[in-house]
């Protein structure tokens, strides 16, 4: 397993899979690497829709207009974000800590040498709407992004994304 900074700095958005299944272990380490994001006074208000079922992944991949490489991934997470649960119940608040457990995911899929690419579904509510209908998520919850992945078909080349002069030391 690569080391943190490796990882971080390799993660790259992977658009092209191989059909290998996604083992179990793999799923639990990766959901376990989800769920250890830091959230708002530790309220944890994301869940997760695994999808592993070629007709959800299809589905998805022709509903939403940025998903279709969908198509030939074996696995796919849509990470929600739980309002109703949510620090003061702000969706704010629900949204950002989803977000920060989606990273967690996306660090964790590289790490195992796996790969994945965010596609959102927030802020568009046509996204929203179409997630909701074909994977059932009630209306309480806002799915935020959908994540196709497996083995990368050719890994891409991660990009530098280090820029000095967006950097403000101590003051603006």
């Amino acid at each position: 397993m690569k080391d943190f900074f490796e990882t971080v700095h390799h993660r790259a958005s992977e658009r092209g899979f191989l059909p290998d299944p996604v083992s179990p272990e793999q799923w639990d380490a990766l959901l376990k690497s989800a769920m250890a994001a830091p959230s708002a006074v530790n309220m944890q208000r994301w869940e997760f829709v695994a999808i592993e079922e070629r007709s959800m992944l299809d589905a998805l991949a022709k509903a939403l207009p940025y998903a279709k490489m969908a198509l030939e991934a074996p696995a796919g997470l849509v990470v929600c974000a739980v309002t109703e649960r949510a620090f003061e119940k702000r969706e704010e608040y629900a949204v950002i800590d989803a977000s920060l457990a989606a990273e967690n995911f996306l660090l964790a899929v590289d790490a195992l040498g796996l790969g994945a690419v965010w596609t959102a579904l927030y802020p568009d509510p046509e996204r929203e709407i179409a997630c909701r209908r074909i994977l059932g998520i009630p209306d309480s919850v806002t799915p935020l992004a959908f994540i196709p992945f497996g083995v990368p078909r050719a890994p891409t080349k991660p990009k530098d994304k280090y820029r000095q002069e967006l950097v403000h030391r101590n003051r603006w």
